[in-house]
């Protein structure tokens, strides 16, 4: 799977092979102090290539095939539904126990109301560049881990 990077105001879309979006990357730019200017301050580190430790990637959790306006189905697709997101619920859990990822949240999608998406944090293995090649030896292996996981 070749992934790919594009910034997008202070953080990055995670594109798949199928130049879809998988997920996204917020870096962690530490303790910006002065608020007003963070924008200015967090465009300047990306034009330097500052080191971060890591940040936080979110990617979709499950798509519930249910909540649709236009829903009109039977008992026995809500059940095998509710099957399958059970199944890959478990899959999230396993995943976050094998990788030690006992802090995460989980939100519902901005972009489709029948998808929640889960959020955890990535810690580099050294302080990393802000610039694509370098966060993406970085952020690889999680998700080639995600995908060969079938969560991605």
């Amino acid at each position: 799977m070749l992934w790919k990077l594009e910034s997008d105001e202070g953080f990055f879309r995670i594109y798949d092979s199928k130049k879809l979006v998988a997920g996204y990357f917020d870096p962690d730019y530490g303790d910006i102090f002065s608020k007003s200017n963070s924008e200015e301050i967090i465009s300047s580190m990306l034009k330097n290539h500052d080191k971060i430790l890591g940040g936080v990637i979110m990617v979709p959790l499950v798509k519930f095939g249910l909540f649709d306006t236009d829903l009109d189905t039977t008992l026995t697709k809500v059940e095998e539904q509710v099957i399958r997101v059970n199944e890959h619920l478990q899959k999230w859990k396993n995943f976050l126990s094998e990788t030690s990822r006992k802090v995460h949240s989980i939100k519902i999608s901005h972009t489709d109301q029948d998808m929640l998406t889960i959020a955890f944090q990535i810690k580099f293995s050294k302080p990393t560049p802000l610039k694509k090649t370098s966060l993406c030896e970085e952020l690889f292996p999680t998700l080639d881990l995600l995908q060969k996981s079938n969560l991605l």
